[in-house]
């Protein structure tokens, strides 16, 4: 499997589905991409940034209490949550902050779900010295109030999005019409494997340093690699970033996660109930209705409700490197109250769905095999929405 795709795909999967306003500035970036990624001074400014202002390298934590619980296989944290920010979006939006600075950009846009990747976009810009923008779903907004609330700390300028299911989905199609307008002068840091080639490439390549980290922190700890990663999957990134490293290795089962929702056809499942189709400038799975739209998702985690997937993704499930399966809401709900009990740890509720199906995992394994969880974010941002689920808020 290539690591650079051929013509901007993964097999069928990618491209570039955009305005003609839009190829020269998509060539203009890969271009640069390709010009400063192999840089000894833009990888030194990256790398340093990364370990003396992110938090890296993140610990690999035995959870000797989960694993105990489980029963089977070892469970093993990977502890993107203890980021500057609490998310592994902080990888991606410094190597991409770098980059639009290399490119004289000052302007730079972004879209949120969550708004994890907002916040890691705020933070970055005011420590490069950028102007950041954030389109965000309304919805989200709502849901995810603090984390809108330290964007605007940051410095950041927050645009709310009233358009369509006022998610994430909609945030995109902003922002992208943002971009075609102001090209000349702006950047557009995507948050995921998501978009037209080479977006899906850059955000891989920024977050694989989660799966380089996981491949020699097991080989100093274990003397071997993981039996199994697992990764929750909405566009896909911090699973693209901890899947790449063992892509080649097949003696290393990787697994994404999705947001089952309340069931079927009530979800955000791209992989598992989707079909091909273009979106966001990507020829990738989506949820489509009978006519070809594009369907509403549903899911407690605004990080995962997405009604598509990064073409890779697509890619390793086309060719079974990888499997993928669904962790419905409730589910994912008692993994975080699980994970919160017994190990002191609050997962994000995107991470919680990868905690729930490890959980599963781990008790038809071997106790001498192992799992690695990359816990992708930390859950302060979902404890309103975890309390009132539980019935513990009052309306």
């Amino acid at each position: 499997m290539k690591s650079y795709p051929v013509n901007g795909r993964f097999g069928e999967f990618g491209g570039q589905f955009v305005p003609e306003t839009l190829v020269p500035a998509l060539q203009e970036l890969e271009s640069a991409y390709l010009r400063w990624k192999s840089d000894a001074g833009f990888r030194a400014e990256l790398d340093g940034m990364l370990r003396e202002y992110a938090g890296r390298p993140t610990p690999l934590y035995f959870a000797r209490n989960l694993t105990k619980r489980a029963g089977g296989a070892m469970i093993f944290l990977k502890r993107e949550d203890l980021l500057h920010g609490g998310a592994h979006k902080i990888n991606n939006t410094l190597g991409q902050g770098l980059l639009a600075k290399r490119m004289g950009k000052q302007r730079v846009i972004a879209e949120t779900g969550a708004g994890q990747h907002g916040v890691a976009t705020a933070i970055a810009c005011a420590a490069l010295g950028l102007k950041a923008e954030v389109y965000m779903g309304s919805v989200d907004i709502e849901r995810q109030k603090l984390n809108a609330y330290r964007m605007e700390l940051m410095g950041a300028e927050l645009h709310s999005v009233t358009a369509g299911s006022r998610t994430l989905k909609d945030a995109i199609n902003e922002a992208l019409r943002d971009w075609a307008t102001n090209v000349s002068t702006t950047y557009y840091l995507i948050g995921s494997v998501v978009g037209p080639h080479p977006y899906p490439v850059i955000v891989r390549d920024f977050q694989s340093v989660i799966g380089k980290e996981i491949r020699d922190q097991m080989r100093r700890r274990e003397g071997r690699l993981p039996d199994a990663v697992v990764a929750c999957v909405g566009g896909g990134s911090n699973a693209m970033g901890s899947f790449h490293e063992f892509v080649e290795k097949r003696g290393v089962k990787l697994v994404g996660v999705e947001a089952g929702g309340a069931g079927r056809g009530r979800n955000a499942a791209s992989l598992a109930e989707g079909r091909k189709g273009v979106l966001h400038g990507m020829l990738t799975y989506v949820l489509e209705d009978e006519d070809g739209q594009i369907r509403e998702t549903q899911s407690v985690s605004a990080g995962l409700d997405y009604p598509g997937v990064g073409p890779e993704h697509s890619y390793l499930k086309e060719r079974g490197r990888a499997t993928y399966v669904t962790v419905r809401d409730k589910d994912a709900l008692r993994a975080f109250h699980l994970l919160a009990e017994v190990e002191g740890i609050l997962p994000a509720l995107e991470s919680a769905h990868a905690v729930a199906h490890a959980v599963k995992m781990a008790r038809s394994m071997k106790k001498e095999q192992s799992i690695v969880v990359t816990l992708s974010g930390r859950g302060d941002k979902d404890v309103q929405i975890v309390a009132k689920e539980a019935g513990l808020e009052s309306e």
